[in-house]
């Protein structure tokens, strides 16, 4: 960025000097340094504004709320889930309504997807911050609904226990979470990542 008492000069645009002198546009495109300096024209660094990703940020490091992004990010998870259920369905409607079976390898899909989301879902509920819940949901564990696991794999190999308060600490991968009520209910639940 170029200034001249105090005025910016944008490059490839003309301008005129206090004196009313006139440059043309390229002017300060192709001037030297000592021809800029004669005239009193100084270089500042262009104010570079750090980048930050606006779904999850207000401004560079101003997170937005994490319960409202929480529940946003649970419904874009339902309504994914929703969709690719929803290709599928006739299926179901078919079944329904004349007996057809259903192929073995559209029910396992559909027990994938549920299944995907409801891990996304889970682990959502469980980011303690916007940027743990900003993590994972750009990384390939959220984004993928083919296969596999939805959840991160770098988690602990250390046993997490939980409690009713169902709170879980992740390290790196293979940690086991024990607890009761994870799924709703009172019974053992055990879930190894």
């Amino acid at each position: 960025m170029y200034t001249l008492n105090g005025k910016t000069l944008r490059l490839d645009t003309a301008f005129t000097t206090e004196d009313g002198r006139q440059f043309p546009r390229n002017w300060l495109r192709l001037s030297t340094k000592a021809e800029r300096d004669a005239l009193g024209i100084v270089e500042t660094p262009d104010v570079v504004e750090p980048s930050y990703d606006q779904r999850f940020y207000w401004g560079p490091n101003l997170p937005k709320d994490h319960a409202q992004l929480i529940e946003q990010w649970v419904g874009q998870v339902k309504q994914t889930a929703g969709s690719l259920l929803a290709q599928t369905d006739w299926y179901i409607t078919r079944h329904a309504e004349t007996g057809t079976a259903i192929p073995q390898s559209v029910l396992d899909r559909r027990s994938l997807i549920r299944a995907m989301s409801n891990d996304k879902e889970a682990f959502l509920n469980l980011t303690t911050d916007t940027d743990m819940l900003a993590q994972y949901v750009v990384s390939t564990e959220f984004n993928n609904w083919e296969s596999g696991s939805s959840i991160p794999g770098a988690l602990s190999d250390t046993p997490v226990s939980v409690s009713d308060t169902d709170v879980i600490d992740f390290g790196s991968a293979g940690t086991t979470i024990t607890g009761s009520g994870l799924h709703g209910g009172s019974g053992e639940d055990i879930l190894t990542l």
